[in-house]
């Protein structure tokens, strides 16, 4: 997914890639653990992603652009 910011936190991001509904969807999927960025796991919903970060989740995987 491209963005026209510097950075774009990961809560918002679930939601612009539509894994989620909402941010109480999100805060719940990133707080159970199921969230990897970069291959690791993540547990703060406001990390700052930017261009070349990849997030995984459900299943799918995405790139920052």
């Amino acid at each position: 997914m491209k963005i026209d910011t510097d950075y774009i936190k990961l809560d918002s991001f679930l939601k612009a890639v539509n894994l989620v509904g909402s941010g109480g969807e999100a805060k719940t999927l990133i707080a159970e653990g199921m969230v990897l960025v970069n291959g690791a796991q993540e547990m703060r919903r406001g990390r700052k992603l930017r261009p070349g970060d990849r997030v995984e989740a459900a299943g799918q995987s995405f790139v920052v652009e």
